[in-house]
């Protein structure tokens, strides 16, 4: 689950994190009270939306008194901004932070990540703050410093100090970058986030070290833990067939592809969509159904992929192995004739049972392509599709 930048400095704050003072606004009356409050000569109005690249896209300005802060506020809240990461139908800003100034004398990066292959959360720091961390990556890799921390023990001081060295920091620079290092640790292990970034962790005149910018995101399994951060998801922000699909705990991730996917088992998804790609399609959604492939799961389903109208055919790709294939087919049956299923359907099922169902679906009636293996369905299905 991802959270918005304001929300994140909330939690980072209690914490210890250093982050500038700044207070969140849905309207510009409450920008202007905000600025009033906070006081000073300099503010920096943010728009709220989960995607990067918002100061370059417009979405980051500067004012020099609390009535530019009405003005902008009043220009920011409901633009449609724009970014890399949001793609060409951008993302209409509702809220605004509204922070004060800083005296910012470098910019630096820092993130925490899970690597999954050393099975360790990895601090990365750099000191090209300010730019995608990918980019960075792709061109400057030897800028990247990383500290791989230890379950056991956790993130140690020595390891922050060699990361602030290697950051060029010295002096109270080095003893504020170590304790915003350590709580930022602390914060991500205790909240379970899945990724921490500060971009930029600045460096101020005076040697103070902060999160000028900052984004979490939270292990969705963990979060019956964190009914507090639960709270902050913000449903504007994500697609309308993600947040339906979530209702009925179906796993939907949508896609720009034509071919809609149901399919039981993360790892089962991912080699559907693959083997779509390899015969010339592209896959329109990710969707796990989960074990059971009930009726109304199914059906809930079904529904959910016929919302998206760039869907112009369906695979259905399910192995019983829990579940009974013939208990799957009766479902695909069941749910499919209270359903208007408008486009064509490619199944194919394997397991237990599987000759079974594969008679139940060929005798229904209904307008079912069946298919004996996966590459069958796949060229089956992307031949519909591009038919369409």
């Amino acid at each position: 689950m991802n959270i918005h930048e304001y929300q994140a400095k909330d939690i980072l704050r209690r914490y210890g994190v250093a982050v500038p003072r700044g207070k969140v606004a849905f309207t510009p009356e409450e920008a202007r009270r905000a600025a009033e409050e906070l006081g000073g000569e300099v503010f920096v109005v943010k728009a709220q939306i989960h995607a990067g690249g918002r100061g370059k896209a417009g979405g980051v300005k500067l004012a020099r008194s609390v009535d530019e802060v009405e003005s902008l506020a009043r220009q920011m809240l409901g633009m449609k901004l724009v970014t890399h990461q949001t793609g060409p139908e951008g993302k209409v800003v509702h809220r605004l932070l509204i922070e004060e100034g800083i005296d910012i004398a470098r910019e630096l990066y820092l993130g925490i990540v899970l690597d999954r292959s050393m099975s360790k959360l990895v601090f990365m720091a750099s000191t090209e703050g300010g730019v995608e961390i990918e980019k960075v990556a792709a061109e400057h890799p030897e800028a990247i410093f990383k500290e791989y921390v230890e379950p056991a023990i956790g993130l140690q001081p020595y390891q922050a100090r060699r990361l602030a060295f290697r950051l060029g920091l010295s002096g109270a620079q080095v003893k504020n970058a170590v304790k915003f290092m350590l709580s930022l640790y602390q914060a991500f292990v205790d909240t379970d986030a899945s990724l921490a970034e500060i971009n930029p962790l600045v460096v101020t005149g005076s040697g103070e070290v902060l999160a000028l910018d900052a984004k979490m995101n939270f292990d969705d399994n963990a979060l019956y833990r964190h009914p507090d951060i639960q709270d902050m998801r913000d449903l504007e922000e994500e697609d309308p067939l993600e947040v339906e699909a979530s209702k009925y705990h179906l796993n939907y991730i949508k896609l720009d592809g034509n071919v809609g996917c149901m399919v039981n088992g993360a790892g089962l998804a991912m080699a559907t969509m693959d083997i779509i790609k390899l015969a010339g399609g592209m896959p329109a959604n990710f969707l796990d159904v989960g074990g059971g492939a009930s009726v109304e799961t199914v059906r809930n389903g079904f529904r959910i992929l016929l919302s998206d109208p760039n869907v112009k055919a369906v695979l259905v790709n399910i192995f019983g192995g829990i579940v009974r294939c013939d208990r799957v087919a009766q479902g695909i049956i069941e749910a499919a004739k209270s359903i208007d299923i408008t486009v064509p359907m490619v199944i194919r099922l394997a397991g237990t049972n599987a000759e079974e169902a594969a008679r139940l679906l060929q005798e229904s009636g209904m307008n079912f392509e069946v298919a004996t293996n996966l590459e069958e369905a796949a060229q089956k299905v992307v031949k519909l599709a591009q038919a369409q």
